[in-house]
């Protein structure tokens, strides 16, 4: 894994220009230490940074065809690479290195841009060729690798995260404000468009070309849904036997594995403990010749730990696992630092730990895999059977009841059940709109938006019942109408909530200068499983019922059968106690008041309520403190800003060997 910039222009660039793409490229230095790389002509400059994973001796970057008239710049991997080898060989093309990235340059020499059909892995490449002066961006399938891009004027430029395309000097960083009651409900903003002003992400599946100045980009590959309930396999794929789709699913996960065992470095595994990762972390095993290296994090507060999960597999896999147990105090020192690796607000707390496991596995190996996908991928997480029981009996209760007794219930009654029924009856068709925003959308939103038209400022606040925060994930749920909705509701995460789950993993690994892998999201895995009859994903309230069954002979029945804890974080329990004054310092200063995004009164009171224990607002008041936190390092440019309070504490390193802890020191 590793770096990439540059700047292309339409006519030539200037030397002012090239002097400004070390700056972009060494900006990204922590995605590539071990070398960094820099060619250029007179229009395009390409840049990189190194993290040695294959070929450690000739994979250096930017690589060339033979003549020097294509380059390019890569980061990822293409596991197929020597698969692609010999047929190009064959077709006249003579390599130099042993290198999965010079298969890009020769592919794209035989296929062009069709070349990316050809790849099977994970990838953001940005191909210079001379001759036609035509740049072709490209990012892998699932959105695994990240890719940003700018215009200025004539000027292209792109870059592995936000920060180089700002290093340039070529653009201000300005609020993309149009955007925040997106973000704020969904955590993520879908489509191009960034935080930032100008500045968009190339798709998943999708290709750009830069040429005589003007940018193209296409769609080349796309999640398959079938609008009758399997995928783009046809009848025969849904006439299947049962066990069969079990087999072909336990064999296409286990060929996915075995692809990301590609290394010429060490390898590890993020253990949870979780079915997820357990499954993964169980197949590894089989496949290599010594104990896997697994690392789980965990925090003191007991209830937030899986140690006892993850202790438990490695044991049963014989590995050898490593453990770090951090504090909040920990947690808060970090928090700064991690967005400015991340370039926009943290959607998840659950970034944080996922840094400081990735910290202790850059001290063992250079590689990891995760279970990361398999949630949006086989209908893992609890929301989708609730989801679905809520909408098919809010179908029945509109029928059933006129307009107005449904209102009635929903303004008289509701509000008036006791605290512990009406929790959940007010996230129940009784409460809300029978419609895809309400029952799944808004729902499950970090801020749904009658809490951001409380919370934000004025000019703000006037904008959310205009705009809706959903447009762009409704689109995608709509774009199947004829499909069942389970199979619409997934391939919307797939788009957009997997999407900032993956940039989460690549931006907190790449953090620690580690490359992680997975194997869930193989493309081939991705079309097998869009072809599966729906009750191998979700059957009654079993999730993920295929790949229970596929890792019946690997796993424990107490692993297999656990309920999901889902990474929690202690933040909603941290700002009650000693880390509420740092909360509320950040989020009602003088700065923050002047910015105008919120309400001070209704902030102050949402904090109070949630410092009483009348609500659990932690999840709000972590949206609002990355937002706050995000202007004042990437628009104020005041540079990584250190969170004060509570207890000081060092994060706790613990090697097992599946039983009990061996040793503990100080990170």
């Amino acid at each position: 894994m590793c770096g990439i910039a540059g700047i292309v222009a339409a006519d030539r660039l200037r030397d002012e220009e090239l002097a400004r793409v070390p700056a972009m490229r060494d900006v990204l230095a922590h995605r590539g230490p071990d070398a960094a790389g820099e060619w250029h002509d007179d229009r395009a400059a390409l840049a990189h940074r190194r993290l040695s994973i294959v070929d450690l001796a000739a994979g250096a970057q930017p690589l060339s065809n033979e003549d020097g008239s294509v380059w390019v710049v890569y980061n990822g991997e293409i596991y197929n690479h020597a698969d692609l080898r010999p047929a190009l060989e064959a077709a006249g093309h003579a390599y130099r290195t042993r290198c999965d990235t010079e298969a890009i340059v020769h592919a794209y020499e035989q296929w062009g841009d069709d070349c990316v059909h050809h790849f099977r892995g994970m990838f953001a490449f940005a191909l210079w060729d001379g001759r036609r002066r035509r740049l072709l961006l490209a990012r892998d399938r699932l959105g695994v690798k990240p890719l940003y891009w700018a215009l200025h004027h004539d000027r292209l430029l792109f870059a592995s995260e936000i920060k180089a395309i700002l290093a340039s000097g070529l653009l201000q960083a300005r609020p993309n404000e149009a955007a925040l009651p997106e973000l704020l409900s969904t955590r993520s903003i879908a489509g191009e468009e960034t935080l930032f002003a100008g500045v968009r992400k190339l798709l998943p599946g999708h290709v750009l070309v830069f040429e005589n100045g003007r940018v193209r980009t296409a769609q080349y590959w796309d999640i398959p849904v079938a609008e009758t309930g399997g995928g783009r396999h046809g009848a025969s794929a849904q006439a299947a036997p049962g066990r069969e789709w079990v087999r072909r699913f336990r064999d296409t996960l286990e060929e996915s594995v075995r692809l990301r065992l590609m290394s010429d470095v060490p390898l590890g595994m993020f253990l949870s403990g979780g079915l997820d990762s357990s499954a993964i972390a169980a197949l590894m095993a089989r496949q290599i010749d010594r104990p896997v290296q697994t690392f789980s994090v965990a925090f003191d507060e007991r209830a937030y730990s899986e140690l006892q999960w993850s202790r438990k597999v490695a044991q049963a896999i014989g590995a050898d696992a490593h453990e770090i147990v951090i504090g909040p105090a920990d947690f808060f020192d970090a928090l700064p630092k991690l967005l400015w690796h991340e370039d926009e607000p943290l959607a998840h707390p659950s970034s944080v730990p996922l840094y400081f496991v990735s910290a202790l596995a850059r001290r063992h190996v250079k590689v990891v895999l995760t279970g990361e996908g398999s949630d949006e991928l086989l209908a893992g997480y609890g929301r989708y059977p609730r989801a679905l029981l809520n909408w098919r009996l809010g179908a029945v209760y509109e029928r059933v009841a006129p307009d107005v007794t449904r209102s009635w219930i929903a303004r008289q009654i509701v509000p008036r059940l006791p605290r512990s029924i009406r929790r959940y009856a007010g996230r129940s068709f009784l409460a809300m709109a029978h419609t895809l925003d309400a029952t799944f959308f808004d729902n499950f939103a970090a801020i749904p938006l009658r809490e951001q038209r409380r919370l934000l400022g004025g000019a703000l606040r006037r904008r959310v019942p205009a705009t809706s925060a959903y447009t762009a994930t409704r689109l995608h749920v709509d774009r199947f109408p004829r499909a069942p909705l389970l199979s619409r509701i997934l391939y919307a995460d797939l788009k957009t909530y997997l999407v900032e789950l993956l940039m989460k993993q690549d931006q907190m690994s790449m953090a620690a200068s580690i490359e992680s892998r997975v194997p869930f999201l193989d493309h081939h895995l991705v079309e097998l499983v869009a072809a599966m009859p729906e009750q191998w994903k979700l059957s009654g309230w079993t999730t993920k019922r295929v790949l229970r069954e596929a890792a019946r002979d690997l796993l424990p029945a107490s692993v297999l059968n656990r309920p999901k804890m889902g990474f929690p974080v202690p933040f909603g329990l941290w700002t009650r106690g000693a880390w509420h004054g740092t909360v509320r310092d950040v989020l009602l200063d003088t700065r923050a008041r002047q910015r105008g995004i919120t309400d001070p009164r209704a902030v102050e009171s949402l904090l109070d309520a949630h410092a009483a224990g009348e609500r659990d607002a932690g999840e709000i008041l972590w949206s609002l403190l990355n937002l706050e936190l995000w202007y004042r390092t990437a628009i104020d440019r005041g540079g990584i800003q250190q969170l004060t309070g509570g207890a000081a504490s060092a994060p706790r390193v613990e090697a097992i060997d599946g039983r009990e802890p061996l040793a503990t020191t100080a990170v």
